[in-house]
């Protein structure tokens, strides 16, 4: 992975909000193990001073199950909670690029390439993929950093570990690159952090 590309790529955390975590109103499987993996990026990013941006789903609505605005379950958790130089973009639908300004923000910076992790695996995951693949950004969803919960449709009960995989096998198919945390950390890695500060002083 050469300097050019890590310089136009950009980590976005979906929706790692108070809500989803054990005590929430609406508590996800696995979702503390993917937050852990998420913050292992977060962190790599931050190290080598590459974009981030935290997406925080907001619902006005007070009878909405879940991220209602003003409570402490719509916050962002603490484990990854933006720092004062990382863009948080605010959204009112699944789709992470609906009625946002997500698009404008990372052709501003000039990326080319998304890296997601955050939730839910089969909602807004799948739809930011998705769409970003059709504004023409190269995806790259983080699996083990992606969480889910189990679902159900016509009297059939689908496990959450299968609903993730579902998923993550369909954008791996025609939308996304579907790689593990330490897989893609291992990739970024081949430029190093004094090649990325390098480039980061050029421009």
């Amino acid at each position: 992975m050469s300097v050019d590309y890590v310089q136009k790529t950009a980590l976005v955390l979906v929706d790692l909000q108070n809500d989803y975590f054990p005590g929430g109103r609406w508590t996800l499987e696995g979702v503390d193990q993917a937050t852990a993996q998420a913050k292992k990026l977060l962190e790599v990013f931050r190290a080598h001073q590459l974009p981030i941006i935290h997406i925080q789903h907001i619902n006005s609505a007070a009878e909405a199950p879940f991220f209602v605005e003003g409570t402490a379950g719509a916050d962002i958790h603490p484990k990854v909670s933006p720092e004062y130089s990382e863009e948080v973009v605010i959204k009112n639908q699944v789709n992470s690029f609906q009625g946002t300004d997500l698009n404008r923000l990372l052709k501003d910076k000039g990326i080319e390439s998304i890296v997601i992790c955050g939730a839910m695996s089969h909602m807004c995951i799948d739809a930011i993929t998705r769409a970003g693949k059709d504004f023409g950004y190269h995806c790259t969803v983080i699996h083990d950093g992606c969480a889910t919960l189990g679902m159900e449709f016509n009297g059939i009960s689908v496990p959450a570990e299968h609903v993730h995989a579902a998923f993550m096998a369909a954008l791996e198919f025609g939308y996304a690159d579907v790689f593990s945390t330490d897989f893609f950390l291992s990739r970024l890695m081949t430029a190093s952090p004094s090649q990325v500060q390098s480039k980061v002083a050029e421009n």
